[in-house]
């Protein structure tokens, strides 16, 4: 005799893995190609056939060229940033947990990826789609934050993570500036480091607020 649940949990399981595989498999296409061929070279359908999907399937997953590309730069930068506040050790306050999570996930990617930071750099709307993604850690952090606050089923926790992800646009705004408006180009401006700490800190009493209130 047949159970409901072992019928319809694993395969919804394989299904999960299987999008996560072809989302992968289509940003990293869609990184690799504009690399070789420069995103204005790129076409949507490139990309599905490079990744063995269909156009349709496509966008099922990334609204634009641009979308998938910044993806691809940024993959799982929100998980990893949740993880390491989630993880913070004894003793740590939580405003530096979330700066030096932040700080870890978002230092200079000039330091390992100069091809990928000039891609970045050169092309103005790829520049709006990667200062786009910094949205994304909102909702992973907010959890992370939460698990440490006496009120964590209140809303405290999503105002903080959406200031730290204002924040973070804030200071890539700061460092990604525009060069001469008939170039295109921007130019990266100061120390990445240095700016996120900059912006972040406004957000530290807040925080620090929030991790002291009693139940």
């Amino acid at each position: 005799m047949w159970q409901d649940g072992d019928v319809t949990t694993r395969p919804a399981g394989l299904r999960e893995r299987k999008k996560e595989a072809t989302r992968i498999a289509l940003r990293e296409a869609a990184l690799r190609l504009a690399l070789e061929q420069g995103p204005d070279n790129v076409r949507v359908e490139d990309i599905a056939e490079a990744a063995g999907v269909s156009p349709r399937t496509y966008n099922n997953y990334f609204s634009s060229r641009e979308h998938a590309i910044a993806a691809a730069v940024t993959a799982d930068r929100d998980a990893r940033i949740a993880t390491m506040v989630a993880t913070r050790p004894t003793g740590v306050r939580l405003a530096e947990a979330v700066t030096e999570a932040v700080l870890a996930q978002y230092s200079d990617p000039g330091a390992s990826r100069r091809d990928t930071l000039l891609l970045i750099t050169t092309h103005p709307a790829l520049r709006e789609a990667f200062l786009g993604t910094t949205g994304g850690i909102t909702g992973s952090l907010a959890d992370a934050i939460a698990s440490h606050l006496r009120d964590a089923d209140g809303p405290t926790a999503k105002v903080l993570a959406a200031g730290v992800a204002a924040a973070v646009r804030i200071a890539l705004e700061q460092w990604l500036q525009p060069g001469i408006p008939t170039s295109g180009l921007v130019v990266t401006s100061g120390s990445l480091p240095d700016l996120l700490r900059t912006c972040l800190a406004p957000l530290h009493p807040a925080f620090d607020a929030a991790e002291a209130r009693p139940q």
